[in-house]
């Protein structure tokens, strides 16, 4: 077979497609009559709104739904049918012949095994290795997708380590056994810019060297520009609009396409504040909401893994009406300045003030009333979560333990947050395992907003919602906190989400604030070589214009190269 010809062969061909979940009595549909295929060579980027059906119509396609779910049609694997085929054999396709990069890393990795017993276990499954080969092999994996410290990483439990980190480990096993297909759902959610264009590299070369094709699934428009071939746009189930990514993007012909693509955020177009200076200067009149100084944070040791600063040397402030976009790479330390800002975390040095309190040396006791005055929202919802609570019990029990509200008006708070948050009130009965990954962050914004807090740390609040619901997100934040004028410390490794919503940026480098400011001076003039390399990495929402840059960056490397 010429490669031509290989590179022409259909990988994937599905034929009217329907999934259906059967909740309460009544069959809800989730994908209606779908009909796409995927070449080899090629990468098919499926967006949408949060559960429009993307992750359900992908999670179909390899018998990894709930059993409340009925799927019908034809899913065809290189011409084999693969709806019906007994479990085994499937068995024997997901993760040799097919794979998928989850969502949510945290819920997708077992939190009693190491990263590298999970990686050799995958591949020793589909191949005859002896476990020093499969070692080897997993260590070479870690290290292909940028992991800090393969060796030290592979001993290491999920909840050890960053999101970001976690997200690599993810990817890391399901490129294990070469597959053919490779189903990306939201690959690059947790990952900072320039990690997201290392991976992003890494599953371009992917599919490039074995001629497997792709189906990303994703709501980051740069994403789908960098490395889509064809696109499919979802909403409530239908396919909208499909076509190839200078199309859709320069010539889109459905009204929601039209209305996903203008809530794309892009750096450095969002307007800058008349008399910014005077607006922070006035804010910093009044006494700080949290204030780091000379702080350091330090992780104990447990197990293999040694003590280590996770944070030093921190010297930072936020004042009531104000948000600091707090950006920087995977593992830089941005997560453990949220979780200390709270009292999740003890500080090794320094003072840390948050809403009036001095909690550098306090105990559980010390810390009750800082609870009712702040507010955090965590990056994996999936985790954050109660699976056995329904999420208007998770909304409502920050009110209720803390006396605000009870029976008839508990129910009501439980609505109004809700409504605020954008989902429908009857959600308030399901579980968190009954929604998607956006619906289930969504309910955590409205859990940490259920105590008006005059703190809100939110820990990439928007990682899992799509560009519509992001927009519409951050409209009701900013309307919020200019009502509530809380401060809010806001997590993101999204250059262009905070560029729209923050006052002043900071950024976390190993530890260490590099650099901090304006928005104007950090993402228009920024003076650290490592800031200007993070806002180099951001990926553009156009697909020429990337296309370009990605050239640019590799010509750029290819002459450094030979200096090394």
């Amino acid at each position: 077979m010429t490669s031509a010809t290989l590179t022409s062969e259909t990988v994937l061909e599905v034929k009217d497609l329907g999934v259906d979940f059967w909740v309460d009595g009544v069959f809800y549909p989730a994908a209606i009559g779908l009909n796409y295929e995927v070449k080899r060579g090629e990468v098919l980027a499926i967006v949408g709104e949060s559960g429009s059906g993307k992750s359900s119509s992908s999670m179909a396609l390899l018998g990894l739904l709930p059993p409340n779910a009925k799927v019908t049609g034809s899913i065809q694997l290189l011409g084999r049918e693969l709806r019906g085929i007994p479990e085994k054999e499937l068995r024997q396709v997901r993760g040799n012949q097919i794979a998928v990069i989850f969502q949510e890393p945290m819920t997708a990795l077992n939190p009693v095994y190491t990263i590298g017993f999970q990686i050799m276990e995958a591949l020793r499954s589909h191949f005859d290795l002896t476990p020093v080969e499969a070692k080897d092999r997993a260590i070479e994996l870690l290290t292909k997708v940028e992991m800090p410290d393969p060796l030290t990483s592979f001993h290491k439990f999920p909840h050890q380590l960053s999101g970001g980190q976690r997200q690599r480990a993810m990817i890391a096993q399901s490129i294990s056994c070469d597959p053919v297909l490779l189903i990306a759902d939201e690959p690059t959610t947790a990952l900072d810019v320039t990690v997201q264009a290392e991976i992003l590299e890494l599953l371009r070369s992917l599919h490039k060297r074995l001629d497997s094709a792709i189906i990303l699934i994703t709501h980051d428009m740069g994403v789908v520009a960098d490395l889509a071939d064809h696109i499919m746009v979802m909403k409530d189930g239908l396919a909208v609009e499909t076509g190839t990514v200078i199309d859709v993007f320069t010539k889109p012909q459905a009204d929601y396409t039209k209305s996903l693509l203008a809530a794309v955020p892009h750096l450095g177009t969002a307007e800058l504040q008349v008399n910014e200076q005077e607006h922070l200067n006035a804010h910093e009149r009044r006494a700080p909401v949290l204030k780091f100084e000379d702080v350091a944070i330090d992780y104990p040791k447990r197990g293999r893994v040694p003590a280590f600063r996770a944070a030093e040397n921190i010297n930072l402030e936020i004042y009531p009406g104000e948000i600091l976009g707090l950006v920087g790479e995977s593992g830089s330390g941005k997560t453990t300045l949220g979780r200390a800002s709270v009292g999740l975390l003890p500080i090794a040095a320094g003072t840390l003030s948050v809403v009036g309190y001095d909690i550098s040396s306090a105990n559980q006791r010390d810390l009750r009333p800082l609870r009712r005055k702040t507010g955090i929202v965590f990056q994996d919802p999936g985790s954050s979560l109660n699976p056995r609570m329904p999420i208007g019990q998770s909304i409502g029990e920050p009110l209720f333990l803390a006396g605000e509200a009870s029976g008839k008006d508990l129910d009501k708070r439980v609505q109004e947050l809700l409504t605020q948050v954008e989902l429908p009130t009857s959600y308030r009965n399901r579980y968190p395992h009954e929604l998607s990954g956006g619906q289930r962050q969504r309910v955590g914004i409205a859990r940490a907003l259920a105590l008006t807090p005059e703190l809100l740390v939110a820990d990439e609040p928007t990682s899992a919602l799509d560009v519509s619901v992001q927009a519409r997100f951050l409209d009701l934040l900013q309307a919020l906190q200019e009502r509530l004028q809380f401060a809010c410390l806001f997590i993101s490794h999204d250059l262009a989400v905070v560029d729209i919503l923050a006052h002043r940026i900071a950024v976390m480098h190993r530890g260490r604030l590099v650099e901090q400011g304006t928005r104007d001076e950090i993402l228009r003039h920024p003076k650290d070589p490592y800031t200007q390399r993070l806002i180099a990495a951001v990926p553009l929402p156009d697909p020429i214009a990337q296309r370009e840059r990605r050239e640019t960056r590799s010509a750029s490397k290819a002459s450094e190269g030979p200096q090394l």
